[in-house]
């Protein structure tokens, strides 16, 4: 490949934040930095498998926490309402909403909720610290036993650090009253390792390596108003706490976590009312939310003779109070289409796995995991001013699923692997309504194959042939409905051919081709403000991805998915609302250990039908960002700008009716939009001890 072939997609480049030091790095284990410049040969089973790591996700200038998973090739995060809501995410062309068909997980604690009032899988990123974040794995498709519910999109898992390898306190400030304050922290506790009397006093020596323990804090909070006619006076707190021991072969953690969040919204308006309202007006001044997260984690490995064993498990609670108006007067015309979706859970779970070393590398492993939701009173009520006026509906629901699943990694000879899987699911939903006919409980299961064969390498070179069926379940409420009930669970399966080269020095390049089918697809409705049950749909596509690493100050790379999708039984109206034709990364990183450091990253997403038989088209959205800064010592400042060009491009659009005052009783079919932030300047000082 010709390298310069890529200079004019580069217009964007990534920020450098400095490397973790411990002031006392002999007293910590050393850290393997991998990112999506590593090499996987060997190691993956697709192409499209990868990693980012923490200076990787850091080193991005990012307007909202949910774009952290833009380090992901084909994935594009925007935001439809407050800052307090989870991003609307897209994934190879999927318009997933929330996080339908997209799984995230922290720690091995999942980010997507079942059943949730705004929309079956959503999945808030704002309780993420992206400091504390040292990996972020990522697979597409259906091509993975160990992957479940709400993942044939893909799925992504935020590894956190067990023990800080610095100290750090950050402060930031910018347009638009935006504040952020951080002070994370890992206090060693590992004891001092037994020394004989002649060098009781040689204080170089170090614990053992086979025995360390720390407890690691972090504290952040975030205000931000944001540039829109109503301040979003929007406020983010976020706690974690981490107990973390190593002793000979096993390795315990204990994290809690807690996230409170509060709001206040300006939703997508019609185009129509610009001239009116201006882009960041508002047409109803009540919109906004409360949002709140606590969890506790613990997990426990084991190193054994022949393998590994791992368990964890994790308990939580969530609440979410969501007012929105995305009609405004069509079917209240006295008190208005204001609504409140409410959400309140406990949730449990955990996984065990043992995986089992053979010859010639080979593995084989066999897991259980296990869900609970316990929600109580996930609502949807008529509002005027947040204050309820009638039930539109109130349940309460009990939704368990477990899965069991076995792979193998098999190292047939030195130039081919394979990797086949075998995964079973069951799902029990019991739902009690306001509406005693909806009152019941369903039982379902599905089993699930897959398998991954690798060719190679050659010449630094991998071949990868995959197939795979998924499956995502539906909401209980819908599953559970006495007339025109859900399936339970919906199947899916896909396709994938792709290529991992390292042939030219210092270069990661992978090409995957994918195929994509769902009996149903989980569909966004714009004027209802939640997800439901579509048409079978079917995707393919090119994903191709470059990663550059000339001298190691220097990154250079280039993420590009094109896709085509269609409903599936629906005549020639086949168009799939929202979904993206092409989207576009690429960025350029510089910066050594001290001194100036630089990014500049762009994004690209293509225009994309909004109603099925494709007569009307969102725009195009291009947005760069930026950062520079100089860093001395343990100090660094660093000076972001977003949306560096100040493009008046929209973060999200649909094509519905609302009515406004005075318009007729059927309202007026119109593009609603969320405009993308005008350019904003940030300005962060860290410190690192």
């Amino acid at each position: 490949m010709n390298h310069f072939f890529y200079s004019p997609l580069y217009i964007s480049i990534l920020t450098m934040t400095a490397q973790a030091q411990s002031s006392t790095p002999e007293e910590l284990a050393p850290m393997v930095v991998t990112g999506k410049s590593e090499s996987l040969l060997g190691t993956a089973g697709t192409a499209s498998k990868g990693q980012a790591s923490n200076l990787e996700l850091n080193e991005r200038p990012y307007l909202r926490r949910g774009e952290l998973l833009e380090a992901i090739p084909g994935v594009i995060i925007t935001q439809h309402s407050g800052d307090g809501k989870a991003n609307q995410y897209f994934v190879r062309g999927f318009n997933l909403d929330h996080g339908t068909d997209f799984s995230i997980s922290m720690d091995g604690q999942p980010v997507n909720f079942v059943t949730h009032a705004h929309g079956q899988g959503y999945a808030d990123l704002n309780p993420i610290i992206p400091e504390l974040v040292e990996q972020l794995d990522y697979w597409k498709g259906p091509f993975y036993g160990q992957l479940g519910d709400l993942s044939t999109a893909g799925a992504a898992k935020f590894r956190f650090f067990n023990m800080l390898p610095q100290g750090i306190a950050t402060f930031g400030y910018g347009e638009d009253n935006y504040f952020r304050g951080l002070i994370a922290d890992t206090i060693d506790l590992t004891a001092p390792a037994d020394v004989s009397q002649d060098d009781a006093n040689n204080s170089s020596l170090t614990p053992s390596n086979d025995d360390r323990s720390g407890f690691t804090y972090a504290l952040e909070y975030n205000y931000y108003d944001g540039p829109w006619e109503l301040p979003s006076n929007s406020q983010r707190i976020n706690g974690f706490l981490k107990y973390y021991k190593q002793s000979g072969q096993d390795q315990f953690s204990i994290t809690a976590m807690g996230y409170d969040g509060e709001w206040d919204s300006t939703d997508q308006i019609p185009k129509r009312a610009v001239d009116n309202i201006g882009r960041f007006g508002n047409l109803d001044e009540t919109l906004g939310g409360e949002s709140s997260r606590y969890s506790l984690m613990a997990a426990w490995d084991r190193e054994n003779t022949n393998g590994r064993t791992h368990a964890d498990f994790y308990v939580g609670y969530y609440d979410l109070d969501l007012f929105s108006n995305f009609t405004y007067f069509l079917t209240d015309p006295v008190n208005g289409d204001e609504f409140e979706q409410k959400d309140e859970r406990y949730f449990a779970g955990g996984e065990i796995r043992r995986e089992w070393d053979f010859g010639n590398s080979s593995t084989f492993t066999v897991g259980l995991q296990t869900r609970h939701d316990l929600i109580s009173g996930v609502g949807l009520y008529n509002t005027l001013d947040r204050e309820r006026l009638s039930t539109v509906r109130e349940d309460d629901v009990y939704e368990a699923n477990v899965g069991i699943y076995a792979v193998a990694d098999y190292h047939v000879n030195e130039w081919f692997r394979m990797q086949p899987g075998l995964r079973a699911d069951g799902f029990y939903f019991d739902v009690e309504s306001n509406d005693p006919v909806n009152s019941r409980n369903k039982t379902d299961g599905i089993v699930s194959p897959k398998l991954n064969l690798i060719f190679g390498p050659w010449s630094e070179t991998e071949i990868y042939a995959n197939a795979g069926l998924g499956f995502h379940s539906n909401d209980a409420r819908g599953v559970t409905l006495a007339v025109d009930a859900a399936d339970p669970i919906v199947r899916t399966y896909g396709y994938e051919l792709g290529v991992r080269t390292e042939v030219l020095p210092n270069v990661v390049s992978t090409v995957a081709l994918f195929y994509l089918h769902s009996d149903s697809e989980l569909i966004y409705i714009g004027d209802a403000g939640t997800s439901e049950p579509g048409p079978a749909t079917e995707r393919y596509g090119i994903e191709w991805s470059t990663y550059w690493r000339p001298t190691y100050w220097l990154t250079i790379d280039n993420e590009i998915t094109l896709s085509e999708g269609k409903s599936l039984g629906v005549g020639s109206d086949n168009e799939i609302p929202g979904a993206v034709p092409i989207t576009l990364n690429a960025g350029v990183t510089f910066g050594r250990d001290e001194g100036f450091f630089g990014s500049l990253r762009g994004r690209f997403f293509s225009p994309r039908p909004l109603i099925e038989d494709g007569s009307v088209e969102s725009r195009q959205s291009f947005q760069v960002n930026s950062r520079v800064g100089y860093r001395k010592n343990d100090w660094e400042v660093a000076v972001d700008v977003l949306n560096l060009l100040g493009r008046d491009d929209n973060d999200i659009e649909y094509f519905y009716a609302s009515r406004l005052p005075g318009e007729g009783v059927d309202g007026v079919e119109d593009i609603h939009f969320h405009p993308t932030e005008p350019r904003t300047f940030r300005i962060s000082l860290t410190h690192r001890f």
